[in-house]
């Protein structure tokens, strides 16, 4: 059953990295807008190897620098409800965007895309895995990911101003 909110699912492998990171931008961009009451938010992977863990250390920490805190965020596996729970189904790369279309039930509502779609400005469509990285890796996602962030929200509120 759909909430009242628009609802955006952020997703990667094992929702420790990209997809907690990507939530944790989009919260705040939300919560500044002033429409945490209009719109909800979460992260999951697409792999169960993860399920309730925190996010990774490196990017609670990196996230950290910027004002976000990741630390009570817990990795979930994507579900078939997500695919009608939530508006927009958000994958980070094309693989676990293949993997999200693949399991999509065939009575899926949610908009599937890549995040980095919302930015037609980003040098790349993915956005990269850092997790066999160092810091630096953990730094680009979040600079592509608060960037892509950015152009979500404006396609959110045109959405929003539609239905009033």
């Amino acid at each position: 059953m759909k909430t009242h909110k628009i609802a955006v699912l952020f997703v990667c492998l094992g929702n420790i990295c990209r997809s907690p990171t990507a939530e944790g931008i989009f919260r705040r961009k939300v919560k500044e807008a002033g429409l945490d009451d209009a719109i909800l938010i979460d992260s999951c992977g697409t792999g169960s190897w993860h399920i309730g863990n925190p996010p990774d250390e490196r990017a609670i920490a990196y996230a950290a620098t910027q004002g976000i805190d990741l630390s009570g965020l817990r990795a979930r596996k994507l579900s078939g409800a997500d695919y009608s729970r939530f508006d927009y189904v958000i994958a980070m790369d094309m693989r676990n965007l293949k993997t999200i279309k693949a399991r999509a039930p065939k009575n899926a509502t949610a908009r599937i895309s890549l995040l980095l779609d919302f930015d037609p400005h980003s040098p790349t469509r993915e956005v990269p895995d850092p997790y066999y990285g160092g810091e630096e890796g953990f730094r680009r996602v979040y600079t592509l990911v608060n960037k892509a962030c950015d152009r979500l929200l404006d396609d959110i509120r045109k959405r929003l101003e539609g239905a009033a």
